[in-house]
């Protein structure tokens, strides 16, 4: 592992970050294989070309993440997968180009499909009067999105993942905003996959958005669900 890094140069305040997704993007990669010792600090420090200070910090970090863990006389060996982080943010940002597409794409709608109905269903019992009139404001720029002459990619990410934030957001139980944070950081990705030949499916989001805004959760739990189907996201 002696080439396997390269130098790190930036502020101090960004050193440990960027030390750490070298690392982690080594570990996500196969590269540092599950149960290895990774090499140690001074040689870390050197081929990073950094503080100990700096590569204590990223390790502190990794570890929080459960890729790495320490022991006395041992060394830092990297973590089991089955124990990494996978829904922390910055993780799923340092992921960026080392998974199939269509895999992480397939693995991140059998997330949704296991939890976004029901923050639809909910949304449509708990959303308040500000909520539902930011939701329909959305929706509008995302009709004119769809059908503008010309499909702007850009646009439509950040449009359709306002609206799916959003619904997180007003499901009126607290343990559904970090799904829908992290969601966010997942959904450009997905979005830009499943939309990349123009396809918006525009006619399923309205069914999601009539049926909050008429406040009947049944459909939309039943509309998200649709939504949700394999084929709509050029997954089959």
């Amino acid at each position: 592992m002696s080439d396997a890094f390269k130098v790190i140069s930036g502020s101090k305040r960004s050193l440990h970050v960027q030390v750490a997704r070298e690392i982690a993007r080594g570990i996500l990669s196969g590269k540092l294989p599950q149960g290895s010792i990774i090499p140690g600090e001074m040689a870390l420090c050197e081929q990073f070309g950094v503080s100990r200070t700096a590569l204590r910090e990223a390790v502190k970090l990794l570890t929080s993440k459960g890729l790495l863990e320490s022991r006395p006389k041992i060394g830092t060996r990297v973590v089991d997968r089955a124990y990494w982080n996978f829904l922390d943010p910055q993780l799923i940002e340092w992921m960026d180009g080392l998974t199939d597409v269509d895999q992480f794409c397939f693995q991140f709608l059998g997330l949704r499909r296991a939890i976004e109905p029901e923050a639809c269903a909910l949304a449509a019992t708990f959303a308040t009067a500000e909520q539902r009139i930011e939701l329909s404001s959305i929706f509008q720029t995302m009709v004119e999105v769809s059908e503008a002459e010309e499909f702007v990619q850009e646009d439509w990410t950040s449009i359709d993942t306002k609206f799916h934030s959003l619904i997180f957001n007003a499901t009126g139980n607290d343990f559904y905003l970090p799904f829908g944070n992290i969601l966010t950081t997942m959904f450009v990705n997905f979005i830009v996959h499943s939309s990349e030949e123009g396809s918006t499916c525009i006619n399923e989001h309205r069914q999601i958005y009539e049926a909050i805004m008429a406040g009947n959760s049944d459909k939309a739990r039943q509309a998200s669900a649709n939504h949700l189907q394999e084929s709509k996201h050029r997954l089959v």
